[in-house]
């Protein structure tokens, strides 16, 4: 008996459906396009294709219903029929398609597993960011770099029409900044100079890039020889004021010698004027005799009393001498951190007003790159990449070069940087 036309076209369907399921099964077993590692991400657009064998019938059922495109939404899922919401980030395609005909064959009940096929068919964009000509969003293509990344992008941004200002804008802000570098310079030094004063230092700890300047290193010898001066005059005032304390110590001790004789004279004069007065009680003595004694015991007592308040006046003296020394230390060591003080005010304010210039100078740079020749040292602008990546959750920045691979998903950063050189 033959076989009638209609069971011959069942046979030839039931094989292609075969078929159908068998490159099914095989691409639910294989990695993704790219690379086996590949992390589904948000914004990605997947390609689902699933297919039943049914051992029962010995046939191939189709879920066309599931069948299509799907993109991976911000929250990281994709909308399935009779699935429902998935999650898909950080899976890869092999998972995901197991994870489909897993949840079917659950759903359903079915004997056996469904076997789905997932595609990336279209990766999510990666970004481009800072100094590139057209910065933006652009579509992921395989074996991307950051050089073809950024050429997509047009390329590092280049001059304008506006590039005679951004010049002037570039010199003046470059002027600025030289100005207040060599500033920089000088209080760096002064600072120094001013901590060695306050710690009572004989060397002076100066910065390392004071030493490596000619105009570093003659701020070095101004400020050693300025604090050599500035001690020598503090030394010699506080000389002058022992000196003085010393010879009124002499004075003093003389002072005292003279009033140890001129009380004897004095003792010696009252015990003569009580004999004689004795003496001319009795009759024995005239009163003139008397009247001589008595004046000249008054004379010495009366020298007794000055020759003891010149030496307290010396003894004043020493005392205003040792409040004039302390105040000479302490009105140096108040003006050091007087000085000090206003110094680190100073340098403050010329960091943060070198930064402002240094950034306007980065920003006339980057609106026109040929301005590099008019750098410190004419030195050409470099460009700086980085790639702004989320891993494990994470959003991590790393340095990258025109070589370094990029991901979908990734932010290429693009940086022009002016001369990194002491250009101060």
């Amino acid at each position: 008996m033959k076989p009638s036309v209609k069971n011959i076209g069942r046979t030839m369907q039931a094989g292609v459906m075969l078929i159908v399921a068998a490159a099914l099964m095989a691409l639910a077993n294989l990695p993704p396009a790219d690379a086996g590692e590949y992390q589904l991400g948000a914004m990605d657009k997947l390609s689902i294709r699933v297919a039943e064998w049914q051992t029962a019938a010995a046939a191939v059922r189709d879920w066309g219903s599931i069948n299509g495109e799907y993109t991976v939404s911000p929250d990281g899922t994709i909308s399935l029929p009779f699935i429902g919401e998935m999650a898909v980030k950080g899976e890869s395609t092999a998972h995901v398609a197991a994870k489909i005909g897993e949840e079917l064959q659950q759903k359903f009940g079915l004997l056996d597993q469904p076997y789905a096929s997932v595609e990336v068919a279209e990766y999510r964009p990666f970004f481009v960011a800072g100094d590139a000509q057209t910065p933006g969003r652009y579509p992921y293509l395989p074996n991307l770099t950051v050089l073809k990344a950024v050429s997509l992008a047009g390329g590092v941004r280049r001059a304008d029409d506006l590039g005679g200002r951004f010049l002037r804008d570039f010199i003046n802000a470059r002027g600025d900044y030289q100005v207040l570098a060599s500033k920089r310079l000088g209080l760096l030094a002064s600072r120094a100079r001013l901590v060695a004063e306050a710690a009572g230092d004989d060397k002076i700890d100066f910065p390392k890039e004071l030493n490596d300047t000619a105009e570093g290193r003659k701020l070095m010898a101004d400020e050693t020889a300025f604090k050599e001066t500035r001690r020598k005059k503090l030394d010699m005032q506080l000389k002058a004021l022992a000196d003085l304390k010393t010879l009124l110590q002499q004075e003093i001790t003389s002072l005292s010698q003279k009033m140890e004789t001129q009380q004897r004279q004095a003792d010696l004069s009252k015990k003569e004027l009580a004999s004689v007065g004795n003496l001319a009680n009795k009759g024995l003595a005239v009163n003139q005799r008397v009247l001589t004694l008595e004046q000249r015991t008054a004379d010495l007592e009366g020298k007794i009393l000055d020759l003891e308040t010149t030496q307290l006046q010396a003894k004043q003296d020493i005392s205003k001498a040792d409040q004039n020394a302390a105040s000479l230390r302490n009105d140096f060591d108040a003006e050091v951190a007087q000085t000090r003080q206003q110094a680190e005010a100073d340098l403050e304010a010329a960091n943060l007003k070198m930064g402002m210039y240094k950034d306007l100078m980065a920003e006339a740079a980057q609106n026109d790159p040929g301005l590099a020749r008019y750098s410190a040292k004419g030195s050409p602008l470099s460009v700086s990449y980085s790639i702004v990546r989320e891993t494990d959750g994470k959003t991590n920045e790393i340095q990258a070069d025109e070589n370094t691979a990029v991901l979908p998903g990734d932010i290429v950063k693009v940086r022009l940087m002016l001369p990194t050189a002491n250009s101060n």
